[in-house]
């Protein structure tokens, strides 16, 4: 997919300015194969992910001069499939917070509505996708941080499988549980991104309609009600189409959120610890979330590993009797840009449904489904498949994408 030469400097440079997704443009594109699975598909990169002699900052003024020696080993295998690598991507800072607006580079905002956040952590990444900036991005996922993008931008997004995607050279935020997963707008873009990323050889997507689809119950009680109108329209595509929806509990899904903050949190004071002597380099919302991490004791972070094996046993217990799990991606709608919000209270919301699949060792995809009867904002939702599902899921995805075209819908702050 190349880009068009008829839209001219001007008007992507404004794009770029009025998202702020970008943090630095790579001009020529970094060397790449002639040829490939990727050739002319335009990749924006995640700023924590590294990119020999360019600039990666980690959106935090610690890393404001850092240039790495080396490529990622995503990155190597991106240009080796021949993609062109035209951008690194804004983030929240050291990609600590679910709507990046704590970046040294300063916030990224929506290209549906530049007054509203992106999601995040790689708010840059599904904000770039949208506006058209690039065709294809890499962001990194721990609590939602490459799916609540998609949603909010209204764009596809993969977090693989744990471990499937290699994360060397990836600065990280926790790694038991980071992944490194592709935006798109489409399924089919997303999955060749996909293969190229875990190593695999790109195969064609064979649209395929999921037989049982297990709808966890407890969620739909704490939705916004635009969204759960959304979510339940695109349930009903999957219903119309001869899947069966199975109502659902998934044990231990309840305090799912606070087993992946113990581990998380803990995590993060350890990286960070040399760091947090020099506080005032922080963005504010980043250090918040970095001091709680310093009140979690060994016996939690213990304790939480073990809370976490035992909601994985759970969670493969109820793929035995479903195929792939549906639920909202966000449960409230896009919300605005705001000073003084209470950070904590904030994440904990946002990431409620996207959190569980992140203790699970499998892999989940977030659609576009529809848009918010009220404001107008991208509704998006996700399928949750078994360790191993990365093929289903994305054959269940192109199935919806053949039926819908959400996918295709453009934000007004676009180059394309």
């Amino acid at each position: 997919m190349k880009h068009d030469p008829g839209i001219g400097p001007e008007r992507e440079a404004a794009v770029r300015a009025a998202t702020n997704a970008v943090v630095t443009t790579i001009d020529p594109p970094l060397p790449h194969a002639a040829d490939g699975p990727l050739a002319g598909v335009r990749v924006g990169v995640k700023d924590n992910i590294d990119t020999a002699g360019v600039l990666t900052t980690c959106g935090s003024r610690f890393f404001a001069d850092r240039v790495p020696g080396a490529d990622a080993v995503v990155v190597t295998r991106l240009v080796e499939a021949g993609a062109e690598i035209v951008a690194k991507l804004n983030l929240s800072e050291f990609a600590v917070g679910v709507t990046s607006q704590n970046s040294a580079s300063g916030p990224v905002r929506n290209p549906w509505d530049v007054s509203r956040v992106p999601g995040g952590s790689s708010g840059g990444s599904g904000a770039a996708v949208a506006a058209g900036l690039v065709d294809l991005a890499l962001g990194t996922d721990t609590g939602g941080s490459v799916r609540l993008p998609a949603a909010a931008c209204g764009v596809t997004g993969l977090r693989p499988g744990f471990a499937v995607v290699p994360d060397a050279g990836i600065f990280p935020m926790c790694d038991l549980v980071d992944t490194i997963g592709p935006l798109a707008r489409t399924v089919e873009l997303v999955a060749r991104g996909f293969y190229v990323l875990a190593g695999r050889p790109v195969r064609d997507l064979w649209p395929t309609l999921p037989a049982r689809i297990g709808v966890p119950v407890p969620w739909f009680d704490d939705l916004d009600p635009g969204v759960e109108a959304v979510v339940a329209a695109a349930a009903r595509v999957f219903a119309d189409g001869g899947a069966e929806l199975v109502p659902v509990e998934v044990p231990g899904i309840s305090a799912a959120q606070d087993v992946l903050y113990t581990i998380v949190y803990s995590g993060l004071a350890d990286l960070h610890g040399e760091r947090l002597a020099r506080p005032e380099l922080f963005q504010a919302d980043t250090l918040t979330r970095m001091r709680v991490g310093c009140r979690v004791s060994e016996g939690d972070r213990v304790a939480a590993l073990e809370a976490r094996a035992e909601y994985q046993r759970a969670v493969d217990e109820v793929f035995e009797d479903v195929d792939v799990l549906l639920t909202p991606t966000l449960p409230v709608d896009v919300p605005r840009a705001a000073d003084g919000d209470d950070v904590l209270a904030t994440t904990r919301r946002l990431i409620q449904l996207t959190a569980p699949w992140s203790l699970h060792a499998g892999p989940t995809l977030a659609l576009p489904v529809g848009r918010h009867p009220g404001s107008g904002m991208p509704v998006g939702a996700q399928l949750t498949a078994p360790v191993g599902g990365e093929d289903l899921l994305l054959d269940a995805g192109a199935w919806f994408q053949q039926r819908t075209d959400w996918h295709t819908a453009l934000p007004p702050c676009r180059v394309d």
